[in-house]
C-alpha cells in the first residue's frame, strides 16, 4: 500500500469526540495530597529559618477544603469513639460506613482496616461480599498482599461465599505486589467454586500483572486456558498484551496478536491499540514505522486523538525531527485539536534537552497566553534546560514563579531543583531546599540523596556528605545505594 507521508496536509482527522481508551476498571488512581492552608516557596533570604521557605503550594476551592475537613472529621470522630468502650459497639451506621468509604478512596488502608473492625462490631452489621471487594482492591492498590489474604480467610469466617468479584480483587491484589504464583493459585481456586469460575475479566487482570512483571512467557499459557475454557479475548485484554509487548519492544509478537485481534471479528482494535502501537514504534525510534501504522489506523476509520497527537510530537521530538514536531502542533491548531498542558510539557522538555531556550520560552508564554497552569512537571523541564544552559539565574525565576502559583510540587521537582544548585556550588541553599522538602513531608528519595551526596564531594564537604550517607543507610533498602556510591 502506498504511505502518504505525515504532513499537516494529509493527516486525516475527524471533528467527533473519540472514543476513551478502554482500560481495565479496577486500575485505581492515586488521589494529589491536599494542603488546607495556602502556601508559597521562598528560597530568597538565608536568614530565614527553613520553615519560612515554603508556607504554601496550593489554594484549595472553599469546597474542596469542606469535603477535606469532613472527612478528616469523620474519621477523627469514629477512632474517638472506637476508644469508648461504651460507644464502641453503639456507633450510627452512616457515619461509619462513610468514613469506611473515605478512607478507602483515600487509599489509607490502616485507617480502613480499623473502621471496618469497628464495623464488624455493631450489632446492625452484615457481612457483605461488595465490602470485601473494596477493600481487597484497596489493599491490592497500597500493595498489602498480606493484608487482603487475612482478609479473605475473614470473609469465609463470616460464612460469606465468595464471588468472582472478591476473587478477581484477590488476584488483583497478589499481582499489583509480585506474587504472581499466589494470583495463579487465587485462579485455580476460582474453578473450584460453582457459580464462581474465573471470566475475561479475571484474566485481564492476571494478563496486566504478567505484563507489569515482563513475565511475557505465562502470557501463552493464559491464552490456552482461555482458549481451552472457551473464554475468548475481550478488547481489554488484547490490549493489555498489545501495549505490555509494545513496551518491550516485541513488535513481532504485538503485530501478531494485532493480526488475531482483527481477525477475531468480536474485539476490533480502538484508540487504545492505535496509540499502543503507533507509540511503541515512536518510543523506540522507528519514525516510518510509525507513521505506517498512524495511516494504517486511519484507513480502519480509528481516528486520533489528543493522546495520539502527544505521542507524535514526541517521537518527532526525540528524533531530532522538530519540522514535524512543529507541523503536528500547527494540524492540531488548524483541525481544532486544542494542546493540552501535557502537549506543551512535551514540546518544552524537548526542546529544553535540545538546548533550544528561546524556543522552549516561547511555548512557555504561549501556554500561559491561553491560560494554561504550568505545572511541576513544566518547571522541572525548564529547570533542567536552564541547568544545562548554565543560567542559575533563570532558575531563580523559576522558583520567584513557583511562589505565586499554586502548583502542586512533588519529590521530583526538588530533586531538580535541588540539582541545580549543587551543579551551581550553592551548597547553603541546596541544603535548605532539602529541610524544606522534609518538613513538608515531601520524602526524598534516592536521587535526592545521591545528588545531594555527590555534590557535596565534588566541593570537598566531605562531613556533610558522610552524614547524607549515614541517614540514607537507617533505610536497609537502600544501604546497597550507599555501596554503589562509595564503590564510585
Amino acid at each position: 500500500m502506498h504511505r502518504i507521508p505525515l504532513t499537516p496536509a494529509n493527516l486525516r482527522w475527524s471533528l467527533s469526540v473519540s472514543s476513551p481508551p478502554t482500560t481495565c476498571s479496577t486500575k485505581l488512581h492515586p488521589q494529589p495530597i491536599q494542603f488546607s492552608k495556602p502556601q508559597y516557596f521562598t528560597v530568597n533570604s538565608s536568614k530565614r529559618s527553613s520553615e519560612h521557605f515554603l508556607t504554601g503550594f496550593q489554594r484549595d476551592p472553599k469546597n474542596a477544603l469542606s469535603q477535606i475537613i469532613r472527612r478528616e472529621a469523620a474519621i477523627e470522630g469514629i477512632g474517638r469513639k472506637a476508644k469508648s468502650k461504651k460507644q464502641r459497639k453503639r456507633l450510627w451506621p452512616k457515619a461509619v460506613l462513610e468514613a469506611l468509604d473515605e478512607a478507602i478512596k483515600k487509599n489509607s488502608w490502616d485507617s480502613a482496616l480499623e473502621i471496618f473492625g469497628l464495623l464488624r462490631k455493631q450489632h446492625w452489621y452484615e457481612p457483605r461480599c461488595q465490602t470485601y471487594t473494596k477493600l481487597i482492591m484497596m489493599l491490592g492498590k497500597c500493595k498489602q498482599p498480606e493484608q487482603a489474604s487475612l482478609l479473605f480467610e475473614t470473609m469465609l469466617s463470616e460464612g460469606l461465599k465468595p464471588t468472582i468479584d472478591v476473587y478477581t480483587a484477590l488476584v488483583y491484589a497478589y499481582g499489583k505486589s509480585g506474587f504472581i504464583d499466589k494470583a495463579f493459585t487465587t485462579v485455580e481456586d476460582m474453578k473450584s467454586v460453582s457459580d464462581c469460575k474465573p471470566d475475561v475479566y479475571s484474566y485481564s487482570i492476571l494478563i496486566n500483572s504478567c505484563m507489569k512483571l515482563r513475565r511475557f512467557d505465562l502470557i501463552g499459557r493464559i491464552l490456552a486456558e482461555m482458549s481451552y475454557l472457551g473464554i475468548g479475548c475481550s478488547t481489554v485484554t488484547y490490549n493489555t498484551i498489545i501495549d505490555g509487548y509494545g513496551k518491550a519492544e516485541m513488535f513481532e509478537e504485538m503485530e501478531s496478536l494485532l493480526t488475531d485481534m482483527i481477525e477475531s471479528g468480536d474485539s476490533l482494535p480502538d484508540i487504545f491499540t492505535f496509540n499502543s502501537i503507533v507509540g511503541s514504534y515512536g518510543n523506540s525510534g522507528q519514525i516510518e514505522k510509525m507513521e505506517k501504522w498512524y495511516d494504517e489506523f486511519q484507513l480502519m476509520g480509528i481516528r486520533a486523538d489528543i493522546k495520539t497527537f502527544n505521542i507524535l510530537i514526541k517521537s518527532f521530538g526525540k528524533a531530532v525531527m522538530y519540522e514535524k514536531m512543529g507541523s503536528v502542533m500547527k494540524f492540531m491548531e488548524k483541525r481544532f485539536f486544542s494542546p493540552t498542558v501535557v502537549t506543551y510539557n512535551i514540546v518544552i522538555e524537548v526542546l529544553g534537552k535540545a538546548g533550544k531556550i528561546e524556543k522552549m520560552e516561547e511555548y512557555f508564554k504561549e501556554m500561559r497566553h491561553k491560560g494554561m497552569k504550568p505545572n511541576a512537571i513544566t518547571y522541572c523541564s525548564l529547570v533542567s534546560a536552564y541547568i544545562k544552559a548554565g543560567s542559575i539565574k533563570k532558575v531563580d525565576s523559576i522558583l520567584r514563579q513557583v511562589e505565586n502559583s499554586d502548583v502542586i510540587l512533588d519529590t521530583p521537582f526538588f530533586n531538580c531543583i535541588i540539582n541545580a544548585y549543587g551543579q551551581a556550588g550553592d551548597m547553603k541553599r541546596m541544603g535548605e531546599l532539602f529541610l524544606v522538602m522534609e518538613e513538608k513531608k515531601c520524602i526524598p528519595d534516592n536521587i535526592t540523596f545521591a545528588t545531594m551526596i555527590q555534590a557535596y564531594n565534588t566541593h570537598g564537604m566531605i562531613e556533610a556528605a558522610e552524614n547524607l550517607e549515614n541517614k540514607l543507610r537507617n533505610t536497609s533498602k537502600n544501604s546497597v545505594l550507599v555501596k554503589e556510591m562509595r564503590r564510585k
